[in-house]
């Protein structure tokens, strides 16, 4: 029995992967009878969840470290396509993640560039303020945007969004800009940057930016950020199905 718990286990290598029962009785070439029978003592112990995009690793597993393990499979992902990025825009590249109403920075690639940017890897902002932090926002329900925002509703700068009501106004928009996120100056003056999501079966799970000054076409950069971030998706989800998944840019 713990041999085939085991295999099963083994299959969900990063916190971001779903597989269906029929994914997980192929690849541990168990019967689909007894697959099912595990899966759903492993979901009733918490080791995993049964979510609409498969199953995926549950709280106990997550609590031995799942998230430490998350953030160092992202940004082993993104490594590679942050400075892909940085070299082909000639600007900062972010990496980072939602944290509550803050964004936590996993990395910051831009050679020489990125000393006059003030963020550093492991640093916080306010999400509302930064384009990484629309960028993932957007993505959420009225209601966890609210929960989270509005402790710490307030400018930054005075281009900074400063009430929830224009919060979700500019949310709105970067949905119909198929998540593109935009900011000039919100969080530091006279610095800009447009940022996207990555997008996994249950929401944002991180957010990739470029940083210039705020005067510059940002947009004309806009196409390259995609490119990384379907990059990375295509690196990091593994979906119900077994294949990889991309960014979803058409809804909105």
């Amino acid at each position: 029995m713990m041999e085939r718990v085991t295999l099963i286990m083994d299959l969900f290598e990063r916190p971001q992967t779903h597989l269906t029962l029929e994914a997980v009785s192929r690849r541990t070439q168990l019967p689909r009878s007894t697959t099912h029978r595990i899966l759903d003592q492993l979901v009733r112990l918490d080791w995993l969840r049964h979510t609409v995009a498969g199953y995926t690793l549950g709280s106990r597993a997550l609590g031995l470290g799942g998230r430490e393990i998350g953030h160092s499979a992202l940004r082993s992902a993104a490594a590679p396509h942050l400075l892909d990025l940085a070299v082909r825009t000639r600007m900062v590249v972010h990496l980072a993640v939602l944290d509550g109403p803050e964004i936590y920075y996993l990395d910051k690639v831009g050679g020489r560039a990125a000393v006059d940017i003030p963020s550093k890897v492991g640093g916080r902002a306010v999400a509302h303020c930064t384009g990484l932090g629309k960028a993932m926002l957007a993505w959420l329900t009225p209601e966890e945007i609210d929960a989270r925002c509005a402790p710490v509703m307030e400018r930054r700068t005075a281009h900074s969004i400063g009430r929830l009501d224009q919060l979700h106004r500019e949310l709105g928009l970067v949905r119909r800009r198929n998540g593109l996120a935009i900011d000039r100056g919100e969080c530091f003056p006279d610095l800009g940057c447009v940022g996207l999501a990555l997008r996994g079966p249950e929401g944002p799970v991180g957010a990739i930016s470029v940083v210039g000054d705020g005067r510059s076409p940002l947009e004309l950069v806009a196409p390259l950020v995609v490119d990384a971030v379907r990059a990375v998706s295509d690196e990091l989800f593994e979906t119900a199905h077994g294949a990889e998944a991309g960014v979803d840019l058409k809804s909105g």
